[in-house]
């Protein structure tokens, strides 16, 4: 188990967007339902989108990305906005590819472990992407999966599991005084 974790940590190292889970906990709620159909989204493509979000924030003990609907919240802000959708509709194509050219089947049909594979190196290049070092887009797939992380975190933070049981954001309230900072800097 411990080498999973670090395999799935692997694939989300910078940022929020990290895997954090060695496994799924019983107590994680069902996942909310998915919409009828994806407004943006073919049905193939919402399957191989839910199942990045799956490794890059697994349930721990706090729902996942998939529990808190992530993959329907990456959806709707696709739909609205047009200069996005190429780069998933193409980064979606070229993941499948990638996988069918290494393993003869779709993303979504490999087991976690070559999944994993595909997206390690495609994640390293995105957090030196994201890091200034613009030398990484030139990988194909690396806007792409930067994107991905993006969303995922951005639908996974703003949910009350994200944002209140991750982070034990308290909300927003009146303080009469500061509390000190108790950690080291």
């Amino acid at each position: 188990m411990a080498k999973r974790r670090q395999v799935l940590q692997a694939i989300g190292v910078a940022g929020a967007s990290c895997a954090l889970a060695q496994h799924r906990h019983q107590d994680a709620p069902e996942q909310p339902a998915s919409p009828a159909a994806p407004r943006f989204f073919t049905a193939a493509e919402f399957a191989v989108v839910s199942r990045l979000a799956g490794l890059i924030i697994p349930a721990t003990e706090t729902p996942g990305a998939i529990e808190v609907g992530v993959p329907a919240y990456i959806d709707g802000v696709l739909a609205g906005r047009s200069e996005l959708q190429r780069l998933f509709r193409d980064g979606l194509a070229w993941l499948d590819d990638q996988a069918r050219a290494r393993h003869r089947k779709r993303f979504v049909e490999l087991g976690e472990m070559q999944q994993v594979e595909l997206l390690t190196p495609l994640c390293a290049a995105a957090d030196r992407l994201a890091g200034g070092r613009r030398r990484a887009a030139t990988q194909p797939g690396v806007e792409f999966f930067r994107a991905v992380k993006t969303t995922v975190a951005d639908g996974y933070y703003t949910s009350r599991a994200g944002l209140i049981e991750e982070l034990r954001y308290p909300g927003n309230q009146v303080l009469a005084e500061f509390p000190a900072c108790v950690h080291e800097h």
